[in-house]
């Protein structure tokens, strides 16, 4: 009777230690992993929504060729409208009743703010969200959550270095959404001009949800500007170029990187060709539309993953590269992470990043994080557009 009494003892223990050895944090089985995020596939900024299939596409082909430590990536977005509040009801389905490991490429700056104090709260990941402000980049008071993108106000310096060297004598105009992203462009470029020679002589803030600029823009012509500067999503982008051209008015155009997708350029080109041309922006992608990219390995296998897994979509939309680029990333972090995945782990991978093989990425440009640095993109080029392409105009610059 001892010896059964020892052997079951023996079985319970061998048991609880098998299930403590598999068992794991949500949204990770031993066939997969599950991801969720929001883009606003409708609504004001839908032109972002693209990143969401373009990313889901990434993975799928990942998935063909037999996933991650034998695991398939099932990642799953949700049309936000670009609604903050519809994006934190999404997101908390995402996490409660959908049970997913991270929240990955959810789009917008005060879509993003929104939902980081429950994803930091419940200790889910966040990462490489859509968002290049300040604000999001804390990872003191918010570690579990990482964006992607250049900092906006590194963007906004770029551009007043720039000025200050080509220009002096610059008279600038600056449209900006009032939220993080148009403010840190804006605090970035006034910085990177104080005493430099070029001055900001008006500035006009407006809503994402307001309907139109053109008020704004005829403010901003009004001071005598030969600079403007456009901090703007692509809505409000094009509709700024437009007003300026109904008013006659001719100034030195620069764009937030975030509307420069060629589609959203071809737009404001028909409407105002003028303007357009010799508009400067930053970049930190290849872009598939470009000849120079023609012969370039990305380029076919970017063109060659959406005619096997989302043949719907239109190769030139860059806001699908984008959303590959930043699955790249994703798996590379879970890659690193390892094969007994948890959260804490994937956090853990996400802060020390040291990528330079990118293959969506122009050259140079690596991916580089540590537990005080949540900005993975440090530098980018400074481009202009000739009405056809943008094309480089620097070496690379520092962005962060």
């Amino acid at each position: 009777m001892k010896r059964l009494v020892l052997a079951g003892a023996a079985l319970l223990l061998l048991a609880a230690t098998a299930s403590a050895a598999t068992s794991s944090d949500p949204g990770v089985t031993s066939k997969a992993i599950v991801l969720g995020g929001t883009v606003p596939l409708s609504g004001e900024a839908a032109a972002f929504g693209s990143v969401g299939p373009g990313a889901k596409a990434y993975f799928a082909y990942v998935n063909a060729k037999g996933g991650i430590n034998g695991r398939k990536i099932d990642y799953r977005f949700l049309d936000d409208s670009y609604d903050p509040a519809r994006t934190v009801q999404l997101t908390r389905q995402l996490v409660e009743q959908d049970r997913v490991f991270a929240i990955f490429n959810s789009i917008g700056t005060n879509n993003n703010l929104a939902i980081r104090p429950y994803l930091n709260a419940q200790k889910v990941p966040q990462l490489f969200a859509g968002d290049g402000s300040d604000a999001l980049a804390q990872p003191r008071t918010y570690p579990w959550t990482m964006g992607l993108l250049p900092s906006y106000r590194g963007e906004g310096a770029v551009y007043g270095r720039t000025l200050a060297k080509a220009r002096p004598t610059a008279k600038i105009a600056v449209l900006f959404e009032n939220t993080d992203l148009g403010k840190d462009m804006a605090r970035g470029l006034s910085r990177a001009i104080a005493g430099k020679g070029p001055t900001i002589v008006a500035s006009e803030s407006y809503e994402y949800t307001a309907s139109d600029v053109a008020s704004q823009i005829a403010n901003l012509k009004a001071s005598g500007a030969d600079t403007l500067m456009l901090f703007a999503t692509p809505k409000f982008m094009i509709q700024g170029i437009v007003a300026a051209h109904k008013l006659g008015w001719k100034p030195q155009v620069v764009i937030a990187s975030v509307s420069i997708e060629p589609g959203i350029m071809t737009i404001a080109k028909t409407n105002a060709p003028e303007l357009t041309k010799g508009a400067l922006s930053i970049a930190f992608l290849k872009n598939p539309n470009d000849p120079v990219w023609a012969k370039d390995p990305a380029t076919a296998l970017y063109r060659q993953i959406l005619k096997k897994f989302a043949p719907s979509a239109r190769p030139t939309d860059v806001y699908n590269w984008y959303g590959m680029t930043a699955a790249w990333t994703m798996v590379e972090t879970l890659k690193q992470a390892g094969s007994k995945l948890t959260r804490a782990g994937l956090l853990t991978a996400a802060q020390s990043l040291n990528l330079m093989n990118n293959p969506f990425l122009l050259p140079g440009i690596v991916i580089r994080t540590s537990p005080t640095n949540y900005f993975p993109l440090a530098n980018v080029y400074l481009y202009r557009y000739d009405n056809a392409q943008w094309v480089r105009a620097s070496a690379l610059q520092p962005a962060r």
